[in-house]
């Protein structure tokens, strides 16, 4: 904190006394001898009211210093007043310019091949995506963030929101098959794009998962690609799976495994889709390529954030207000620096 005067100007007033008692000089009429003064007041109860109003009587040095004093004291106070003294906390106020993220991320069968791997174990594409999702999400603070899932249908697991917690705990309960076995990448990204298209434009922003080809649905990926790009969004996609020729994965049932050797990506509509956006086509063969994706989109579409400090004013002017007043209260209970003589009134 700091403190200042919001009208420092106004301390040129506490000269004006001493500059009237200098320049100011009364009138002397010319017909009084000099060194006294004429009384004019013709009133027939003059004496009367002398008494009435006490009289002033001529008092001591120290009275009159005392008399002095307290004047100065109230023309003090209310200069102090009039430059409006005033403590300054300074207070930082940061403001962030979030973005409006959908993850669309498949959800068919094929999500279930076990062809990554953590700690040397075999673990499915759809665990380490939820994985590299969630620390993902975790780090996007001031940024309202979405989940879409699709399959053979799509649907919006988490509007967008702020709240970053409620979709990690939607993303946990994501499962393969809970949208149907299938692939319908044009739905998936068609129903994000109707989500972040109510959002202001230049902070739209889709990241679609999805690890096959597109295989059904009602809107063919391509044009959901170009309604993506006449709404400002940009759309980053991400093909998930190894090279491998054959993995393990759950059969339809979802109770066996079986195994399957054609589990290929389209990774020309994939990088299509990011072009035609402004986006960016990324392939991920293992764990540490998914998660060095999720590092690179993060920091491209980093939150920006400003700060502004302000100083908040606390006004003073109220303690030398006081003060001024005390010493005029002061100066009408001792004038003349005395105690006041209270004089009854007489009665003729």
């Amino acid at each position: 904190m700091q403190f200042e005067f919001a009208s420092p100007w106004m301390a040129l007033l506490l000269v004006l006394p001493l500059a009237v008692r200098l320049l100011w000089r009364r009138p002397v009429d010319d017909d009084t001898p000099s060194g006294q003064q004429r009384e004019t007041l013709l009133h027939p109860g003059l004496e009367h009211l002398r008494a009435s109003f006490g009289a002033r009587r001529p008092g001591t040095a120290m009275a009159t210093r005392i008399e002095a004093a307290l004047l100065g004291l109230v023309w003090m106070g209310l200069t102090l007043a009039l430059m409006q003294p005033q403590w300054l906390e300074r207070y930082t106020e940061t403001r962030q310019e979030g973005y409006d993220l959908m993850l669309a991320i498949d959800t068919s069968r094929s999500m279930t091949a076990e062809d990554f791997s953590r700690n040397g174990l075999p673990v499915s594409r759809m665990a380490v995506l939820k994985g590299q999702v969630d620390e993902f999400v975790e780090n996007r603070a001031g940024d309202r963030v979405g989940l879409v899932v699709f399959g053979h249908q799509a649907f919006v697991l988490s509007p967008l929101t702020y709240d970053l917690e409620a979709v990690r705990v939607q993303l946990d309960d994501v499962t393969p098959g809970i949208a149907g076995d299938g692939t319908a990448i044009g739905d998936g990204l068609g129903l994000a794009v109707k989500k972040l298209r109510e959002r202001p434009p230049g902070s739209r922003v889709a990241v679609l998962v999805t690890d096959g080809q597109n295989d059904g649905g009602l809107i063919p990926p391509r044009e959901a690609a170009r309604l993506a790009a006449r709404e400002g969004i940009r759309v980053y996609t991400i093909g998930v799976g190894s090279t491998d020729d054959e993995v393990r994965l759950l059969a339809p049932d979802y109770r066996s495994y079986e195994t399957a050797s054609d589990l290929t990506i389209d990774e020309e509509l994939l990088r299509y889709i990011a072009e035609a956006t402004g986006g960016a086509y990324f392939r991920a063969t293992d764990a540490n390529a998914l998660n060095g994706i999720y590092t690179r989109i993060d920091q491209l579409e980093k939150t920006r954030a400003e700060s502004r400090t302000v100083l908040i004013p606390h006004p003073l002017y109220a303690w030398p207000l006081g003060a001024a007043a005390v010493s005029w209260l002061l100066l009408g209970l001792f004038p003349d620096g005395r105690a006041r003589r209270w004089v009854g009134r007489r009665h003729a």
